[in-house]
């Protein structure tokens, strides 16, 4: 049972910032995943707050692009 709470957590987190600031949560993502460019301008638009280990869903995301782009 606290798994599937801590993965709701996770999930709703992740929307939440997609709702709200889709750019950055796009940027953070893709820069996480190694496919963008490591610069300085872009590491501006990184969230941080969405690079904590408990957010399972957004770094499952990130170990996807890795694997498969």
């Amino acid at each position: 049972m606290r798994l599937v709470a801590m993965m709701v957590q996770s999930v709703v987190k992740t929307t939440a910032s997609m709702v709200s600031q889709p750019a950055a949560t796009l940027t953070t993502l893709l820069y996480c995943s190694d496919l963008l460019p490591r610069n300085l301008d872009l590491n501006r638009f990184v969230q941080h707050e969405l690079l904590v280990p408990q957010n399972f869903l957004f770094h499952f995301l990130v170990r996807f692009l890795r694997c498969f782009w």
